[in-house]
């Protein structure tokens, strides 16, 4: 079996992947009060290039998603098909994330879903559920 390709941490990201370790999911969030993701280096909104790593619910719904029959990498040929998703926070960022194999066949947009922590060797990604 193929191994999952993982995201390299740098310096920009560290915050975030050590939050997810510790089970603990967290974004930006610029000092004019808007949250963002994926890490970036200054706000899209004022262009501040000052921040801190806000602790998320980890709530949040469908916002979109695809299920997958024809997988895009080896490591996920025995998984399809398989549910990615676009999940909206309760905070208003977006992220996306793989679906556990049990929500495929559920899945719909605006169903409530919830984060759980998916330890990866030494990378643990903040994934999402649905909530039942």
């Amino acid at each position: 079996m193929t191994e999952r390709p993982m995201p390299p941490p740098n310096p920009l990201t560290t915050g975030f992947w050590d939050a997810a370790r510790r089970r603990e999911l967290v974004i930006q969030q610029c000092e004019c009060g808007r949250y963002r993701h994926y890490p970036q280096l200054r706000c899209p909104e004022c262009l501040s290039a000052t921040w801190t790593w806000a602790r998320v619910s980890g709530r949040g719904t469908i916002y979109t998603y695809t299920v997958t029959h024809r997988p895009f990498h080896p490591a996920w040929a025995d998984k399809a098909p398989y549910a990615v998703a676009t999940v909206e926070l309760e905070e208003g960022v977006r992220m996306v994330t793989d679906l556990p194999p049990e929500d495929t066949a559920d899945v719909r947009i605006g169903l409530p879903v919830e984060v759980f922590f998916d330890d990866q060797g030494p990378i643990t990604l903040p994934r999402f559920r649905l909530v039942r």
